[in-house]
């Protein structure tokens, strides 16, 4: 079995789903003959041509907009954004057009397409190559929220999303693009959506997390002491839709909860697993709700780490829990 790094699992999912699905074509900026800027793309053009794999102008409302045309006549289209902090010029298209299509038309018009796009900070990116917009599309009725934390999941969840009727925003945490690596098998494997992982058995506390953050944690358990307070780890790997049952099942058993993104607090994804523990819940809490989140400031460049959910930060955060 091979072992892949995510660039490289998003790859084969795309070469895989492109070779048996003629209606699949890949567009946005250098996707084509240089690859994608973190080489996601690589030799697809060289494989299925420049009509299946197009490189577009820098305009990513241009991108959005021709892909949703693309989707209702019948293709299916991977639009990449380069990165997340890009997609704003084509918010408009994402939230008021793409994701309202099949619920405006009766179901008739479906809009099935990917959008893909790196997120998250870690590599020194700065105020516009670093920020998590994840909340922004959950938020969004209409659109499919899925984060892969792993080369393996990257794989079966693009494939899962390559061939779902309704609109998939597919993001990828870039801090861990190269260094996750896991072995993916050979050919097709889908995974479902609204299926969480449960990466880590436990009984002191449930940490709920997604994307680079599942590394974080499991950071802090290894080196820094946080798995003598026996957590449990759950890995969202889907927002919306969201496997509530595993979560709320795993809050029964310990009754104690940290959520960690990298994405600001207010307002983060996280306020909302909070809603769902208080509402389905609350009565089984031992301990309040803790968050450890990015802050509630402009994604920074040299205080990128301070920033971030780090591991002592996370380790302080179970810690404090499983004592209250």
């Amino acid at each position: 079995m091979p072992v892949y790094n995510i660039i490289q699992a998003v790859n084969d999912a795309l070469r895989l789903e492109m070779r048996k699905n003629p209606r699949v074509v890949v567009l946005g900026e250098d996707v084509g003959r240089f690859g994608g800027v973190f080489r996601a793309t690589t030799g697809l053009q060289e494989e299925f041509g420049k009509d299946r794999v197009m490189d577009t102008p820098l305009a990513e409302a241009g991108i959005i907009g021709t892909a949703i045309g693309m989707a209702l006549y019948g293709l299916r289209p991977v639009a990449e954004i380069q990165f997340a902090d890009f997609i704003f010029p084509a918010f408009d298209q994402i939230v008021n057009e793409l994701a309202k299509f099949r619920y405006r038309s009766g179901g008739e018009y479906p809009a099935p397409m990917v959008i893909r796009t790196p997120y998250g900070g870690g590599i020194r990116g700065g105020h516009y190559h670093s920020q998590s917009p994840e909340a922004l599309f959950a938020h969004t009725a209409g659109l499919k929220v899925i984060i892969p934390s792993n080369p393996y999941d990257a794989k079966g969840l693009l494939l899962t999303a390559l061939r779902d009727e309704d609109p998939v925003m597919f993001l990828e945490p870039k801090r861990v693009y190269r260094a996750a690596r896991g072995e993916v098998p050979e050919g097709e494997y889908t995974i479902p959506f609204g299926q969480a992982k449960i990466v880590r058995e436990g009984q002191g506390l449930t940490v709920l997390c997604y994307g680079a953050m599942l590394h974080v944690v499991m950071e802090a358990l290894e080196k820094q002491g946080a798995a003598e307070f026996d957590p449990e780890v759950i890995d969202l790997r889907s927002l919306v839709p969201l496997d509530t049952e595993t979560i709320l099942e795993s809050v029964r058993k310990t009754g104690r909860v940290v959520i960690v993104h990298e994405a600001q607090k207010t307002c983060g994804f996280g306020a909302e697993l909070s809603a769902l523990i208080a509402e389905k819940a609350l009565l089984h809490l031992e301990a309040p709700i803790v968050r450890v989140c990015g802050l509630d400031t402009p994604f920074p460049y040299t205080l990128e780490m301070e920033y971030l959910p780090s591991p002592e930060r996370i380790t302080k955060a179970i810690a404090d829990t499983a004592r209250f």
